[in-house]
């Protein structure tokens, strides 16, 4: 996501090389989905330049690539998981492995789920994302999946969309994100130490900020408990990301005073007279 095109010039200097715009981002937040190494395994050069260009708190939720969730679904992926854990390495403890499995992954696949799941190394943390609605609506599959999870040490990650979905969409943006995304409810429930949410607001600022006032209440109450949170806060173009996530994290900054901010950005550009 560091190289999302809007952000040039806002979040991200746009003299930066390709290289070096994780670096940026960094200044902004704390953490990254790795959305890319869903798509094709990165080179382990590739992942140690971005070991090198972040420091030691900051966080990488890595997807699977899709040959493993989406192609193979979790079985006979060994050699895809060695070169995938290989690659991914350089990041060591920051990293967690991120599950995110179709929509026809249902209730029925549990069992290879948490096969895979106990199959990976000691130590790595592991979180896993479902979009079959009959983890949400069955609860007998609820707790068959979170037992399997808990069974695993892995999270269970919500992807909340309730807020975008209350409503038609206003732009292209939006329409095409209302194609795509998953209508999933809004669950609040951590099952390790550290859980993590992704949020999907709307183009509207205050329509995405006020959406996201129950999660501040979650969130700062997992802090109370000892808990670690990461959050993700989408909006369908994901132009204004990395400024939303810093408002959210200052609103539950407000209701949990001990809270460390987030670092703070470097300028992104020189300041001119003209």
């Amino acid at each position: 996501m560091w190289t999302h095109k809007a952000w040039a010039g806002r979040f991200v200097p746009r003299s930066s090389p390709a290289g070096e715009r994780l670096r940026a981002y960094a200044g902004w937040c704390n953490a990254v989905e790795g959305n890319t190494t869903f798509y094709a395994t990165p080179a382990r050069e590739t992942v140690e330049t971005w070991a090198r260009q972040t420091g030691p708190g900051f966080r990488f939720v890595v997807k699977l690539p899709k040959v493993v969730t989406h192609e193979k679904r979790l079985a006979g992926v060994e050699t895809e998981m060695r070169a995938f854990l290989d690659a991914i390495e350089p990041l060591g403890e920051r990293a967690v492995l991120w599950t995110q499995l179709p929509g026809s992954f249902g209730p029925p696949d549990v069992d290879a789920l948490g096969r895979f799941l106990r199959r990976l190394p000691a130590g790595i943390r592991r979180a896993v994302e479902v979009r079959h609605p009959g983890f949400h609506s069955d609860a007998r599959a609820t707790a068959l999946l979170e037992t399997a999870l808990t069974d695993a040490g892995a999270e269970w990650v919500p992807f909340d969309t309730t807020v975008f979905f209350a409503s038609p969409p206003v732009s292209e943006a939006e329409q095409d994100a209302w194609a795509k995304k998953p209508r999933l409810p809004r669950r609040t429930r951590a099952l390790t130490d550290r859980p993590i949410v992704r949020y999907l607001g709307r183009d509207a600022t205050e329509v995405t900020v006020e959406g996201w006032r129950p999660w501040t209440e979650v969130v700062a109450g997992w802090l109370r408990e000892g808990r670690s949170p990461t959050v993700f806060v989408h909006t369908p173009d994901n132009d204004d990301a990395p400024a939303l996530a810093r408002r959210f994290h200052d609103d539950v900054r407000a209701l949990v005073p001990g809270l460390d901010p987030l670092p703070e950005p470097e300028p992104v550009e020189p300041a001119t007279l003209f």
